[in-house]
């Protein structure tokens, strides 16, 4: 039995994303998981998981912080002495992956997504580029949820053993079951996500500004990560939108749905764009890398430029203008696009694959 060693910034994104794989893992190896918070880690122990909590800044910039967070990582594999390391999301893959390189331990990392980061330039694009190849230099394999984020690394030289590319983390289809339309008088639109510029919270508040109504509904599911909370209970107070708070089961909330807005600037794959689409239903979206992979413009959704609040707000007028035929044909394109290309145990065999070739099994 190998001992494999999780680092990751989210229990819950860990447990509701790449839960097929720990599983997997787990039925073969002793998981440790190394997580900030609480949110999942229940699940994960009753799974036969043992959790360490450290401590992640997920966004502060602070290099003392950061300094303290690799010698977290430098302590924790030198305690441990896994066989293979994992890593997900910025800080665990640059930190972590370092750490085990430095220590000789195999390791596999994912892009979830490089957010603003190489839209920077001089000396700060060049410290970005070279903590990345501290990082990954000795990886056994990177995997990338997009080919522009594998091209952008290439083309900075940032580089491991290998590299593969995996349609996201996929999406559980079980989890997410197709939901029929219903057939009603009225349209939700609902905007998914974390509550921020870049997730373009304010393009879909323009959105709902222009075309709410008595019989067009504007839902927001997610958390306020940033300065905007006095603007949405503003909007509320208005009726223009609706706050759902943050919740760990999305899919009630999809089903309700008839279009479900991803309005983000950057994504390495959109969990709420495929989960929307295995539900169902039509996606309003970003064109951007880890949105066009996973829905047909005018067949499964409608596309927009991120931070173009008129184009967010064509997109959506297209989709009112439909009717309700033409509505679940959408929905049922959707499905069968997500069945085809995004099932999750095609991501999850693609992981194994990889720990079984690198731990020579």
């Amino acid at each position: 039995m190998s001992r494999i060693l999780i680092l990751t910034n989210s229990s819950g994104g860990l447990y509701d994303f790449r839960n097929e794989f720990v599983k997997a893992l787990a039925q073969k190896d002793q998981v440790f998981i190394s997580v900030p918070d609480d949110v999942k880690t229940k699940e994960l122990l009753d799974e036969g998981c043992q959790i360490i909590k450290t401590d992640i800044n997920r966004r502060g910039i602070n290099p003392i912080e950061d300094l303290k967070l690799c010698r977290t990582y430098r302590n924790m594999i030198k305690e441990l002495q896994p066989d293979m390391v994992v890593t997900y999301t910025i800080k665990p893959n640059i930190y972590g992956g370092f750490c085990a390189g430095r220590m000789k331990i195999p390791y596999i990392a994912t892009i979830t997504g490089l957010g603003g980061a190489f839209d920077r330039t001089g000396v700060l694009l060049q410290l970005i580029i070279r903590m990345y190849r501290a990082g990954m230099k000795k990886a056994a394999c990177i995997f990338f949820q997009n080919e522009e984020n594998r091209e952008i690394f290439r083309n900075f030289r940032i580089l491991g053993k290998k590299d593969k590319l995996v349609m996201g983390s996929g999406v559980n289809l079980e989890r997410h079951t197709f939901e029929p339309y219903q057939k009603r008088d009225e349209t939700h639109f609902l905007f998914v996500g974390r509550v921020m510029k870049e997730r373009g919270i304010l393009e879909y508040l323009s959105a709902a500004e222009k075309l709410h109504s008595e019989k067009v509904f504007f839902d927001i599911l997610g958390y306020c990560d940033e300065d905007y909370q006095e603007m949405l209970d503003e909007h509320e107070r208005k009726g223009v939108i609706r706050q759902l708070g943050f919740h760990t089961e999305v899919h009630p909330y999809l089903k309700d749905a008839d279009a479900v807005v991803i309005a983000s600037f950057h994504e390495g794959m959109s969990n709420a764009l495929i989960e929307a689409a295995a539900t169902g239903r039509a996606v309003i979206a970003s064109d951007i890398s880890g949105c066009r992979e996973a829905f047909a413009d005018g067949v499964t959704g409608f596309q927009f430029t991120p931070g173009k609040a008129d184009e967010l707000i064509q997109a959506m007028s297209k989709f009112l203008s439909l009717s309700y035929e033409e509505r679940v044909r959408m929905g049922e394109a959707a499905r069968k696009k997500m069945e085809t290309e995004f099932d999750r145990k095609l991501v999850t065999k693609a992981y194994m694959d990889e720990v079984d070739r690198i731990l020579a099994r």
